[in-house]
């Protein structure tokens, strides 16, 4: 049986949390303290834009981006936000109509939403009118009667019980609830006690837009440190460890309240002079967890790409060899990729659309074997995925939902040096750019005898133009009858260059 661990590293300015299976980093996640957590959070909204022809609506939520909001988003809860008459609230759905929302809820209408998406980019987040507060064993639904059983509990007996224990619960009017995965085999005890804490929060939400209509947030997402002990913690980890003493306590009341004695047992607090991420390997894992090439264990290795558009996963085979014939390393090479890929999706937070590059296989056969494998590793991915089979071309095309910023956006600043391209011009580009201006002015300032000029340039460009292409200087000067003399400056970007009258420091273009 695998040793799975829960490791939180808490400082002042950051949360991280690492999840662990035998060692290995299977989720990461971490969660910047100057930041608002805004995703799954509730604003009471104010519609400030209708836009028919995208079917959508702009919402003012108090930040410093509107809100996007589709028509789709809207429905059935804009029904009962909208306080329709009764006979309507009982049957909502028969009389949603995508062209009824602009009527209901004009420039100008206040409304309840949660994000469902963070502000990527220039984007302003999205967000939906059927809010749902998810608790450790039950979901909230305040818009919708719903009553659902989680389909990862496939026991039928056991889907009887909870739709029976969720029953019992003194459930309000019009509100609805979803039993969670960790649900399994509990008591009603658990139940009635989230229910009762959830329905609090929602209650509070309430009471709070009743104060005033001014767009803000109502209710905040818990913190990712208790998100990750609500949605992580499971029967089957053996042991959570913190490093601060503080969290440490609060983990504890969370749990003991939340789930019983017998999980928080297994907090432990880490008191080692070693940080605790290095204590458990996970640093050394996280160092690689950005790197572009990612290497599998038979030699072979994963490119990975982000661009603005899509991103970009090629598999090559580097050094996998072996005995087998070919197409056989191929399917393994293909295999272990089809592995790495869903766990570095999952670590690198990366979603929308990828495309994968697979090495190509000759066999219909293994193209399906590698597409199973790809969709039973991401079965598990709290981010929805939609996976297409590889295509003639040896593309597999999929998606995946995208709720917040990647890991690689939220870690690191574009660089101010090459402006996030991750490539500069070379010495040689920059010096054909200085000949040709150069060639520009001794042509246009020829009739003027006493001109002399000076270049400013980074050294690594000069180091070029002394050595490289010295002649071709040496050519303009006979050429022109002009003085050309050259200078290096440190501070300049290597692309730029300075061509100035050394009399007077005057710039010639």
């Amino acid at each position: 049986m695998s040793e799975r661990k829960i490791i939180i590293n808490s400082e002042k300015l950051e949360t991280r949390v690492a999840l662990l299976n035998d060692g290995k980093l299977e989720d990461y996640q971490v969660e910047r303290k100057n930041k608002v957590n805004v995703l799954d959070s509730i604003f009471l909204g104010k519609v400030v834009n209708i836009q028919q022809s995208l079917e959508a609506v702009f919402i003012d939520i108090g930040m410093d981006k509107n809100a996007f909001m589709h028509f789709s988003d809207m429905i059935p809860a804009t029904y009962d936000q909208a306080n329709l008459r009764e006979s309507e609230q009982n049957n909502p759905r028969k009389f949603v109509k995508l062209e009824d929302i602009p009527s209901k809820f004009p420039i100008g209408s206040t409304l309840f939403v949660q994000v469902t998406k963070g502000s990527i980019g220039t984007k302003g987040p999205r967000v939906t009118s059927n809010i749902a507060m998810p608790g450790r064993f039950l979901v909230l639904l305040p818009f919708s009667d719903h009553i659902g059983i989680s389909r990862k509990i496939e026991d039928r007996k056991e889907r009887e019980r909870l739709k029976k224990l969720i029953l019992k619960l003194p459930i309000p009017k019009g509100m609805g609830l979803i039993c969670r995965t960790n649900a399994e085999d509990k008591k009603g005890i658990f139940f009635k006690r989230e229910f009762n804490m959830l329905l609090e929060k929602w209650n509070t939400a309430e009471n709070a837009r009743k104060e005033s209509q001014r767009p803000r947030m109502l209710y905040q997402e818990p913190s990712l440190l208790e998100k990750s002990i609500r949605d992580f913690l499971t029967e089957d980890i053996c042991e959570v460890v913190v490093d601060d003493h503080n969290e440490f306590n609060q983990l504890k009341d969370f749990i003991n309240k939340a789930a019983g004695k017998g999980l928080s047992s297994k907090i432990r607090l880490h008191s080692k002079a070693m940080p605790i991420f290095e204590y458990y390997k996970v640093e050394e894992q996280l160092a690689k967890i950005l790197e572009r090439k990612v290497s599998l264990p038979s030699g072979g290795y994963i490119c990975i790409d982000e661009t603005e558009a899509l991103i970009a996963i090629d598999v090559n085979t580097g050094s996998s060899h072996g005995s087998r014939n070919n197409a056989e390393i191929i399917l393994d090479t293909n295999l272990e990729a089809a592995d790495e890929i869903a766990r570095q999706l999952r670590l690198r937070n990366i979603g929308g659309q990828v495309v994968i590059d697979f090495i190509d296989m000759s066999s219909p056969f293994h193209n399906d074997v590698v597409l199973k494998r790809m969709r039973k590793n991401l079965k598990n991915d709290k981010a929805k995925t939609h996976v297409l089979p590889i295509s003639l071309f040896g593309l597999m095309q999929m998606t995946r939902q995208r709720e917040q910023q990647s890991l690689l956006d939220r870690v690191y600043d574009p660089c101010p040096y090459c402006r996030g391209t991750g490539k500069v011009k070379s010495p040689l580009s920059t010096s054909v750019e200085i000949q040709r201006h150069l060639k520009e002015i001794l042509k246009r300032k020829s009739y003027d005898k006493n001109l002399s000029v000076r270049v400013v340039m980074n050294p690594t460009v000069l180091a070029r133009l002394k050595n490289e292409d010295n002649c071709f200087l040496m050519e303009l000067e006979d050429r022109y009858g002009k003085a050309l003399s050259f200078r290096a400056e440190p501070s300049l970007h290597i692309e730029e260059f300075k061509i100035v009258d050394p009399s007077n420091g005057e710039s010639f273009f």
